[in-house]
Protein backbone atom coordinates (compact mmCIF):
# COMPACT_ATOMS: atom_id res chain seq x y z
CA UNK A 1 0.00 0.00 0.00
CA UNK A 2 1.50 3.89 -0.85
CA UNK A 3 2.64 5.39 1.71
CA UNK A 4 2.94 8.44 -0.91
CA UNK A 5 2.48 11.86 1.50
CA UNK A 6 2.00 13.88 -1.60
CA UNK A 7 -1.05 12.07 -2.62
CA UNK A 8 -3.15 10.77 0.36
CA UNK A 9 -5.45 7.78 -0.73
CA UNK A 10 -9.44 7.59 0.36
CA UNK A 11 -8.97 5.67 3.20
CA UNK A 12 -11.52 4.59 4.41
CA UNK A 13 -13.56 5.45 0.99
CA UNK A 14 -16.25 7.92 2.11
CA UNK A 15 -18.29 6.35 -0.86
CA UNK A 16 -18.66 3.36 0.80
CA UNK A 17 -20.58 4.84 3.67
CA UNK A 18 -22.56 7.11 1.45
CA UNK A 19 -23.83 4.18 -0.54
CA UNK A 20 -25.13 2.47 2.66
CA UNK A 21 -26.68 5.36 3.76
CA UNK A 22 -28.34 5.24 0.65
CA UNK A 23 -29.61 1.71 1.36
CA UNK A 24 -30.33 2.52 4.79
CA UNK A 25 -33.31 5.04 3.77
CA UNK A 26 -36.50 3.12 2.02
CA UNK A 27 -37.29 6.87 1.03
CA UNK A 28 -34.40 6.41 -1.52
CA UNK A 29 -35.38 2.98 -2.95
CA UNK A 30 -35.24 4.59 -6.30
CA UNK A 31 -31.64 4.84 -5.52
CA UNK A 32 -30.96 1.65 -4.13
CA UNK A 33 -30.03 -0.40 -7.15
CA UNK A 34 -27.50 2.02 -8.16
CA UNK A 35 -25.78 2.45 -4.64
CA UNK A 36 -26.27 -1.71 -4.33
CA UNK A 37 -23.81 -1.78 -7.60
CA UNK A 38 -21.52 0.80 -5.74
CA UNK A 39 -21.33 -0.78 -2.54
CA UNK A 40 -20.32 -3.98 -3.73
CA UNK A 41 -17.83 -2.50 -5.93
CA UNK A 42 -16.20 -0.56 -3.09
CA UNK A 43 -16.46 -3.24 -0.53
CA UNK A 44 -14.81 -5.87 -3.57
CA UNK A 45 -12.52 -3.22 -4.60
CA UNK A 46 -10.63 -2.35 -0.97
CA UNK A 47 -11.60 -5.76 0.14
CA UNK A 48 -13.43 -4.48 3.24
CA UNK A 49 -14.08 -7.65 5.25
CA UNK A 50 -14.56 -6.26 8.44
CA UNK A 51 -16.95 -3.35 7.00
CA UNK A 52 -19.32 -5.55 5.31
CA UNK A 53 -19.73 -7.92 8.18
CA UNK A 54 -20.70 -4.79 10.59
CA UNK A 55 -23.18 -3.91 7.18
CA UNK A 56 -24.14 -7.06 7.55
CA UNK A 57 -25.23 -7.45 11.35
CA UNK A 58 -26.53 -3.62 11.23
CA UNK A 59 -29.63 -4.39 8.96
CA UNK A 60 -32.59 -6.52 8.71
CA UNK A 61 -34.74 -8.19 5.86
CA UNK A 62 -35.67 -6.96 3.53
CA UNK A 63 -32.60 -4.61 2.87
CA UNK A 64 -30.80 -5.11 -0.36
CA UNK A 65 -27.71 -5.24 0.99
CA UNK A 66 -28.27 -8.17 2.57
CA UNK A 67 -25.87 -10.94 1.27
CA UNK A 68 -25.26 -8.93 -1.75
CA UNK A 69 -22.02 -10.84 -1.97
CA UNK A 70 -21.98 -14.57 -1.73
CA UNK A 71 -20.30 -17.18 0.68
CA UNK A 72 -17.49 -17.66 -1.84
CA UNK A 73 -17.00 -13.58 -2.13
CA UNK A 74 -16.78 -13.07 1.17
CA UNK A 75 -14.50 -15.89 2.08
CA UNK A 76 -12.19 -14.57 -1.03
CA UNK A 77 -12.25 -11.51 0.72
CA UNK A 78 -11.61 -12.22 4.72
CA UNK A 79 -8.54 -14.82 3.15
CA UNK A 80 -6.92 -11.61 1.34
CA UNK A 81 -7.39 -9.60 4.51
CA UNK A 82 -5.65 -12.40 6.68
CA UNK A 83 -2.78 -12.72 3.82
CA UNK A 84 -2.53 -9.30 3.95
CA UNK A 85 -2.25 -8.78 7.45
CA UNK A 86 0.00 -11.72 7.83
CA UNK A 87 2.38 -10.25 5.36
CA UNK A 88 2.54 -6.70 7.15
CA UNK A 89 2.92 -8.26 10.51
CA UNK A 90 6.11 -9.90 9.35
CA UNK A 91 7.74 -7.15 7.67
CA UNK A 92 6.93 -5.25 10.83
CA UNK A 93 9.02 -8.19 12.58
CA UNK A 94 11.62 -7.82 10.33
CA UNK A 95 12.05 -4.20 11.07
CA UNK A 96 12.18 -4.31 14.88
CA UNK A 97 14.59 -6.88 14.58
CA UNK A 98 17.18 -5.68 11.62
CA UNK A 99 16.17 -2.50 10.41
CA UNK A 100 15.82 0.85 11.76
CA UNK A 101 13.36 3.44 13.05
CA UNK A 102 12.30 4.59 9.57
CA UNK A 103 11.37 1.00 8.11
CA UNK A 104 9.53 0.24 11.22
CA UNK A 105 7.28 3.25 10.99
CA UNK A 106 6.54 2.57 7.47
CA UNK A 107 5.40 -0.78 8.20
CA UNK A 108 3.57 0.09 10.99
CA UNK A 109 1.65 2.88 9.05
CA UNK A 110 1.19 0.51 6.26
CA UNK A 111 -0.78 -1.97 9.14
CA UNK A 112 -2.75 1.28 10.27
CA UNK A 113 -3.83 1.78 6.63
CA UNK A 114 -4.73 -1.48 5.52
CA UNK A 115 -6.93 -1.65 8.63
CA UNK A 116 -8.16 1.70 7.94
CA UNK A 117 -9.10 1.06 4.08
CA UNK A 118 -10.85 -1.89 5.30
CA UNK A 119 -12.95 -0.53 8.20
CA UNK A 120 -12.02 -2.25 10.62
CA UNK A 121 -12.82 0.91 13.09
CA UNK A 122 -11.24 -0.41 16.80
CA UNK A 123 -8.24 -1.87 15.19
CA UNK A 124 -7.61 0.65 12.82
CA UNK A 125 -7.19 3.36 15.58
CA UNK A 126 -5.25 1.36 18.08
CA UNK A 127 -2.87 1.26 14.71
CA UNK A 128 -3.07 4.48 13.49
CA UNK A 129 -2.45 5.36 17.26
CA UNK A 130 0.93 3.10 17.56
CA UNK A 131 1.85 4.45 14.25
CA UNK A 132 1.73 8.52 15.10
CA UNK A 133 3.89 6.97 18.08
CA UNK A 134 6.69 5.46 15.87
CA UNK A 135 6.37 8.64 13.07
CA UNK A 136 8.97 10.83 12.37
CA UNK A 137 8.82 14.11 10.74
CA UNK A 138 5.31 16.34 10.78
CA UNK A 139 4.16 16.10 7.34
CA UNK A 140 3.81 12.02 8.01
CA UNK A 141 2.05 12.55 11.80
CA UNK A 142 -0.27 15.14 10.21
CA UNK A 143 -1.16 12.33 7.77
CA UNK A 144 -1.98 9.57 10.18
CA UNK A 145 -3.84 12.20 12.37
CA UNK A 146 -6.10 12.97 9.30
CA UNK A 147 -6.45 9.52 8.92
CA UNK A 148 -8.04 8.91 12.10
CA UNK A 149 -9.99 12.10 10.98
CA UNK A 150 -11.46 10.56 7.89
CA UNK A 151 -11.82 7.63 9.94
CA UNK A 152 -14.44 9.36 12.55
CA UNK A 153 -16.33 10.75 9.50
CA UNK A 154 -16.60 7.66 7.89
CA UNK A 155 -18.04 6.42 10.80
CA UNK A 156 -20.13 9.13 11.97
CA UNK A 157 -17.44 9.63 14.71
CA UNK A 158 -18.07 13.44 15.80
CA UNK A 159 -16.18 12.54 18.91
CA UNK A 160 -13.44 10.98 17.22
CA UNK A 161 -13.33 13.88 14.32
CA UNK A 162 -13.07 17.10 16.95
CA UNK A 163 -10.02 14.97 19.19
CA UNK A 164 -8.15 14.33 16.05
CA UNK A 165 -9.05 17.47 14.24
CA UNK A 166 -7.81 19.61 17.39
CA UNK A 167 -4.36 17.56 17.04
CA UNK A 168 -3.69 18.00 13.58
CA UNK A 169 -4.35 21.70 13.98
CA UNK A 170 -1.57 21.21 16.65
CA UNK A 171 0.73 19.74 14.71
CA UNK A 172 0.14 22.39 11.43
CA UNK A 173 0.83 24.83 14.16
CA UNK A 174 4.19 23.34 14.46
CA UNK A 175 5.02 23.26 11.07
CA UNK A 176 3.01 21.81 8.77
CA UNK A 177 3.41 22.67 4.88
CA UNK A 178 1.30 24.73 2.75
CA UNK A 179 -0.72 21.83 1.42
CA UNK A 180 -1.58 20.30 4.30
CA UNK A 181 -3.26 23.27 6.03
CA UNK A 182 -5.02 23.58 3.26
CA UNK A 183 -6.65 20.04 3.54
CA UNK A 184 -7.19 20.58 7.31
CA UNK A 185 -9.60 23.64 6.21
CA UNK A 186 -11.42 21.12 4.06
CA UNK A 187 -11.50 18.64 7.00
CA UNK A 188 -12.65 21.43 9.79
CA UNK A 189 -15.10 22.34 7.14
CA UNK A 190 -16.67 19.22 6.91
CA UNK A 191 -16.52 18.49 10.56
CA UNK A 192 -18.72 21.57 11.34
CA UNK A 193 -21.41 20.97 8.37
CA UNK A 194 -22.23 17.64 10.62
CA UNK A 195 -22.73 19.49 13.19
CA UNK A 196 -24.56 22.21 11.81
CA UNK A 197 -22.23 25.33 12.87
CA UNK A 198 -22.66 26.29 8.64
CA UNK A 199 -20.80 29.98 9.19
CA UNK A 200 -17.56 28.05 10.41
CA UNK A 201 -18.17 25.48 7.52
CA UNK A 202 -18.60 28.44 4.84
CA UNK A 203 -15.47 30.47 6.18
CA UNK A 204 -13.03 27.09 5.90
CA UNK A 205 -14.52 25.94 2.69
CA UNK A 206 -14.85 29.05 1.16
CA UNK A 207 -10.92 29.56 2.14
CA UNK A 208 -9.75 26.07 0.68
CA UNK A 209 -12.07 26.61 -2.59
CA UNK A 210 -9.23 28.20 -4.56
CA UNK A 211 -6.49 25.54 -3.99
CA UNK A 212 -8.37 22.41 -3.04
CA UNK A 213 -6.75 19.08 -2.89
CA UNK A 214 -8.61 17.01 -0.33
CA UNK A 215 -9.86 14.79 -3.22
CA UNK A 216 -9.04 12.06 -0.61
CA UNK A 217 -12.18 13.03 1.21
CA UNK A 218 -14.25 13.94 -1.90
CA UNK A 219 -14.63 15.29 -5.23
CA UNK A 220 -14.23 18.47 -6.07
CA UNK A 221 -17.73 18.99 -7.91
CA UNK A 222 -19.01 17.80 -4.54
CA UNK A 223 -16.79 20.15 -2.09
CA UNK A 224 -17.86 23.39 -4.33
CA UNK A 225 -21.79 21.99 -3.77
CA UNK A 226 -21.30 21.49 0.04
CA UNK A 227 -19.20 24.76 -0.33
CA UNK A 228 -22.35 26.60 -2.00
CA UNK A 229 -24.91 24.94 0.41
CA UNK A 230 -23.39 26.16 3.25
CA UNK A 231 -22.47 29.58 2.42
CA UNK A 232 -26.00 30.44 0.44
CA UNK A 233 -27.17 30.05 3.87
CA UNK A 234 -25.18 32.44 6.42
CA UNK A 235 -23.63 35.11 3.56
CA UNK A 236 -24.55 38.57 3.04
CA UNK A 237 -26.19 39.25 0.01
CA UNK A 238 -23.31 41.27 -1.05
CA UNK A 239 -21.16 38.33 -0.19
CA UNK A 240 -22.84 35.71 -2.23
CA UNK A 241 -22.45 37.68 -5.10
CA UNK A 242 -18.82 38.13 -4.57
CA UNK A 243 -17.77 34.69 -2.87
CA UNK A 244 -20.74 32.22 -4.87
CA UNK A 245 -22.15 33.67 -7.81
CA UNK A 246 -18.94 35.22 -9.42
CA UNK A 247 -16.61 32.63 -7.97
CA UNK A 248 -14.64 31.19 -10.99
CA UNK A 249 -14.39 27.69 -9.33
CA UNK A 250 -18.03 27.76 -8.82
CA UNK A 251 -18.73 28.92 -12.17
CA UNK A 252 -16.57 25.71 -13.12
CA UNK A 253 -18.99 23.32 -11.37
CA UNK A 254 -22.25 24.45 -12.39
CA UNK A 255 -22.95 22.95 -15.36
CA UNK A 256 -22.02 19.66 -13.79
CA UNK A 257 -24.58 20.43 -11.05
CA UNK A 258 -26.61 23.28 -11.47
CA UNK A 259 -29.31 23.75 -8.95
CA UNK A 260 -26.87 25.17 -7.04
CA UNK A 261 -26.31 28.11 -9.34
CA UNK A 262 -30.12 28.01 -9.37
CA UNK A 263 -30.29 28.22 -5.67
CA UNK A 264 -28.31 31.38 -5.50
CA UNK A 265 -29.49 33.05 -8.24
CA UNK A 266 -32.65 32.85 -7.92
CA UNK A 267 -32.88 34.28 -4.34
CA UNK A 268 -30.32 37.29 -5.40
CA UNK A 269 -32.53 38.06 -7.95
CA UNK A 270 -35.91 38.20 -6.37
CA UNK A 271 -37.26 35.59 -8.07
CA UNK A 272 -38.77 33.83 -5.05
CA UNK A 273 -40.54 31.23 -6.86
CA UNK A 274 -38.50 30.05 -8.52
CA UNK A 275 -36.26 29.89 -5.59
CA UNK A 276 -38.87 27.85 -3.93
CA UNK A 277 -38.37 25.34 -6.68
CA UNK A 278 -34.94 25.20 -6.60
CA UNK A 279 -34.99 25.01 -2.66
CA UNK A 280 -37.22 21.78 -3.04
CA UNK A 281 -35.22 20.19 -5.43
CA UNK A 282 -31.72 21.13 -3.94
CA UNK A 283 -33.67 18.78 -0.63
CA UNK A 284 -34.96 15.65 -2.67
CA UNK A 285 -31.14 15.52 -4.58
CA UNK A 286 -28.46 16.68 -2.41
CA UNK A 287 -30.04 17.43 1.07
CA UNK A 288 -32.13 14.04 1.91
CA UNK A 289 -29.66 12.06 -0.45
CA UNK A 290 -26.66 13.11 1.58
CA UNK A 291 -25.16 11.31 4.89
CA UNK A 292 -23.80 14.13 6.02
CA UNK A 293 -26.55 16.40 4.87
CA UNK A 294 -29.95 14.83 5.43
CA UNK A 295 -29.96 15.10 9.22
CA UNK A 296 -30.15 19.05 8.70
CA UNK A 297 -32.06 19.11 5.79
CA UNK A 298 -35.70 20.18 7.41
CA UNK A 299 -33.53 22.77 9.38
CA UNK A 300 -31.69 24.40 5.69
CA UNK A 301 -34.68 24.38 3.83
CA UNK A 302 -36.97 25.86 7.04
CA UNK A 303 -33.82 28.83 7.53
CA UNK A 304 -33.08 29.47 3.67
CA UNK A 305 -37.57 30.11 3.39
CA UNK A 306 -36.67 32.51 6.48
CA UNK A 307 -34.13 34.48 4.50
CA UNK A 308 -36.22 34.74 1.68
CA UNK A 309 -39.02 35.96 3.76
CA UNK A 310 -36.93 38.66 5.23
CA UNK A 311 -35.33 39.56 2.21
CA UNK A 312 -38.83 40.67 0.50
CA UNK A 313 -39.71 42.01 3.93
CA UNK A 314 -37.27 44.46 4.24
CA UNK A 315 -37.80 46.01 1.20
CA UNK A 316 -41.48 47.05 2.09
CA UNK A 317 -43.32 48.39 4.67
CA UNK A 318 -46.13 46.44 4.14
CA UNK A 319 -47.20 43.87 1.25
CA UNK A 320 -50.94 41.90 0.78
CA UNK A 321 -51.20 38.35 1.81
CA UNK A 322 -52.11 37.54 -2.03
CA UNK A 323 -49.39 39.86 -3.44
CA UNK A 324 -46.91 37.24 -1.21
CA UNK A 325 -47.85 34.32 -2.05
CA UNK A 326 -47.99 34.95 -5.80
CA UNK A 327 -44.06 36.00 -5.37
CA UNK A 328 -43.41 32.81 -3.67
CA UNK A 329 -45.86 30.12 -6.08
CA UNK A 330 -47.68 29.23 -2.99
CA UNK A 331 -50.98 29.27 -1.39
CA UNK A 332 -51.78 32.21 0.66
CA UNK A 333 -53.24 29.43 3.32
CA UNK A 334 -49.92 28.14 3.40
CA UNK A 335 -48.09 31.39 3.37
CA UNK A 336 -50.49 32.32 6.64
CA UNK A 337 -49.59 29.62 8.52
CA UNK A 338 -46.24 29.79 7.82
CA UNK A 339 -45.41 33.57 8.38
CA UNK A 340 -47.75 33.27 11.49
CA UNK A 341 -45.64 30.47 13.05
CA UNK A 342 -42.23 32.89 12.38
CA UNK A 343 -43.57 35.32 13.57
CA UNK A 344 -44.56 33.71 17.02
CA UNK A 345 -40.93 32.69 17.16
CA UNK A 346 -39.38 35.66 16.69
CA UNK A 347 -37.83 34.53 13.19
CA UNK A 348 -39.77 37.48 11.31
CA UNK A 349 -39.98 41.06 12.35
CA UNK A 350 -43.79 41.68 11.03
CA UNK A 351 -47.29 41.73 11.66
CA UNK A 352 -50.22 39.88 10.04
CA UNK A 353 -53.04 42.34 9.26
CA UNK A 354 -55.90 39.30 8.79
CA UNK A 355 -58.77 41.75 8.41
CA UNK A 356 -57.24 43.47 5.35
CA UNK A 357 -54.59 40.60 4.51
CA UNK A 358 -51.58 41.98 4.93
CA UNK A 359 -48.33 41.62 6.41
CA UNK A 360 -46.65 44.65 8.20
CA UNK A 361 -42.88 45.16 8.62
CA UNK A 362 -41.93 45.65 12.32
CA UNK A 363 -38.61 46.37 11.63
CA UNK A 364 -36.69 47.10 15.06
CA UNK A 365 -35.94 51.11 15.72
CA UNK A 366 -32.31 52.32 15.96
CA UNK A 367 -33.72 52.40 19.98
CA UNK A 368 -34.91 49.30 20.27
CA UNK A 369 -31.91 47.59 18.79
CA UNK A 370 -29.67 49.98 21.58
CA UNK A 371 -31.74 48.35 23.80
CA UNK A 372 -31.33 45.09 23.72
CA UNK A 373 -27.94 45.25 22.89
CA UNK A 374 -27.29 47.01 26.32
CA UNK A 375 -29.83 44.30 27.71
CA UNK A 376 -27.54 41.62 26.26
CA UNK A 377 -24.66 43.41 27.82
CA UNK A 378 -25.63 43.25 31.07
CA UNK A 379 -26.37 39.78 30.83
CA UNK A 380 -22.93 38.45 29.68
CA UNK A 381 -21.81 41.02 32.28
CA UNK A 382 -23.87 39.10 35.35
CA UNK A 383 -22.22 35.92 33.70
CA UNK A 384 -18.65 37.19 33.34
CA UNK A 385 -18.57 38.55 37.19
CA UNK A 386 -20.23 35.28 38.09
CA UNK A 387 -17.30 33.09 36.84
CA UNK A 388 -14.55 35.51 38.26
CA UNK A 389 -16.02 35.39 41.70
CA UNK A 390 -16.36 31.25 41.54
CA UNK A 391 -12.56 31.38 40.19
CA UNK A 392 -11.76 33.45 43.43
CA UNK A 393 -13.19 30.84 45.81
CA UNK A 394 -11.44 28.37 43.74
CA UNK A 395 -8.06 30.23 44.18
CA UNK A 396 -8.35 31.55 47.67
Amino acid sequence: MSLDSDNPQPLPNLLAAQSVFVLSQPSLSKLHSDALKEFKELVTADEMGPYYALVQSSFTAPNPALGVLSKSEVDSIEKANKEELDKVDERIKEAQETEGESELSDALRTKAFYYTKIGAKSEATAALKEALEKTPGGGGRIDVVLTLVRLGLFFGDNKMEEEWLAKAEELIEEGGDWDRRNRLKVYQGIHYLTIRQFSKASELLLAALPTFTATELLSFNDFVTLTVISSALVLSRVDVKKKIISSPEILSVIPDVPIIGDLVNTLYESRYADFFHALATLSQSHLQTSRLMSPHATYYVREMRIRAYTQILESYRSLTMSSLAQAFGVTEEFLDNELSKLISQNRLHAAIDSVNGVVETTRPTPKARRDAQYETLIKRGDVLLGEIGRLGRVLH
